[in-house]
């Protein structure tokens, strides 16, 4: 997803260095086209969210870059890269923004879900792995550090303090929305391709039926 997010942003323009990582690219689709996300059967329906940035990872214009998934447990089934609209002038504020497009996004899955008749009766846990982002949606006084910030980058904090969403704090190597921010070493890749639901037919199997 990052990386496809990544090479669609040199579309009108692009070099042979994006063509090389564009044919790398779909080497990596040819080699896992067996691949699928894993749905585990009775784990409830309990929503789960999880969001992350990088900082000024786009050289062209120093903005960062924000990724979110959202599972019930199990595999996810909404997940997203995007590049944000604004530079960031911290590690934080770029965490932060990245948190209220995670929350923007479970909002409307609790409208879909409630129409599904899969009430969220809770409020959302949004993991994030930045304790100074947490910090100032926690805190409903707007100071200098973040007087800067456009508001419509704060409604997250109405969405907390209503209820409907919570942000938690969670280490950053279980951090599985880091896999739609920045490239990562194969391990690490994998690991986390893994916890997000993605598997091959062989660890799938006895499991279920190919």
């Amino acid at each position: 997803m990052y990386a496809s997010s990544l090479l669609a942003r040199f579309m009108h323009c692009p070099t042979n260095r994006h063509y090389g990582t564009a044919k790398r690219f779909l080497r990596y689709i040819k080699g896992t086209l067996d691949y699928g996300l894993e749905y585990v059967k009775g784990k409830s329906s309990f929503l789960i969210g999880y969001c992350d940035s990088d900082w000024g990872g786009s050289f062209g214009d120093c903005k960062s870059t924000s990724g979110y998934a959202f599972s019930f447990g199990s595999g996810v089934f909404s997940w997203a890269s995007v590049k944000q609209n604004c530079v960031a002038l911290s590690t934080a504020e770029a965490e932060y923004i990245s948190a209220v497009e995670a929350t923007t996004q479970a909002i409307w899955l609790r409208f879909v879900l409630e129409d599904f008749g899969e009430l969220q009766t809770e409020a959302t846990p949004l993991h994030c792995d930045n304790i100074s982002a947490i910090a100032i949606t926690k805190n409903p006084v707007f100071h200098q550090k973040t007087k800067h910030i456009d508001r419509r980058y704060h409604f997250i904090k109405d969405a907390l303090q209503e209820g409907v969403i919570n942000l938690e704090y969670c280490p950053t190597n279980e951090q599985l929305a880091d896999i739609f921010t920045k490239s990562l070493a194969k391990d690490r890749f994998n690991y986390l391709r893994g916890m997000l639901g993605v598997k091959s037919p062989q660890d799938l199997k006895g499991s279920v039926e190919l």
